[in-house]
């Protein structure tokens, strides 16, 4: 039963997804979180983190993440191919029609309406995550505030925008932190 749970969650993330990745972490927090619970918002976030740190589609990253931690290999497996499938099946019928009717108006239209929805989807993933990364419950179950990883955003954020330093650089150096944070 768990196989097929993780194979119909993911396949309609695959399936609604669109926009790419950051827009599908809100599906992918309502199916894993919410819905199946298999995952908690601090286990959630930490998947995004891996997912990042690891080569392909986040989505796709975090299905295999998922589905590992639920059901093992064939989980992962099994997430996976439900979360690529409907990608596969859609971008082929997709670029029959686009190359068909591309110069068509209501084509444009339909693109130029999807856009806002997508930057919105990808701003609430990102505001979650930032909360999350923030703000950490304590054993009584009031939230304190974690200002080194507020130091380390802002810097974070100089290095990629300001200096135009390598994501993955930053995201070494940002680990590192946290590594010698720990040990003082």
């Amino acid at each position: 039963m768990i196989y097929l749970q993780l194979f119909w969650a993911f396949f309609q993330i695959g399936l609604f997804s669109f926009g790419g990745g950051y827009a599908a972490l809100p599906l992918i927090s309502q199916q894993v979180i919410s819905t199946y619970h298999w995952i908690s918002q601090n286990t959630f976030t930490d998947l995004i983190t891996i997912s990042q740190m690891t080569p392909g589609p986040i989505a796709v990253n975090s299905s295999t993440f998922v589905g590992q931690y639920v059901a093992h290999l064939p989980g992962a497996l099994i997430a996976t191919f439900g979360c690529i499938l409907p990608s596969c099946i859609l971008v082929s019928l997709l670029a029959y029609f686009y190359v068909k009717y591309k110069d068509m108006k209501v084509m444009k239209t339909i693109l130029s309406y999807l856009r806002p929805a997508v930057v919105s989807m990808i701003a609430i993933s990102g505001i979650s995550i930032l909360i999350s990364s923030f703000f950490k419950d304590s054993l009584i179950g009031i939230s304190y505030i974690r200002y080194h990883a507020i130091i380390v955003f802002i810097l974070c954020l100089i290095l990629l925008r300001k200096y135009k330093m390598n994501p993955i650089l930053v995201m070494v150096l940002a680990g590192i932190s946290e590594v010698v944070i720990q040990m003082i």
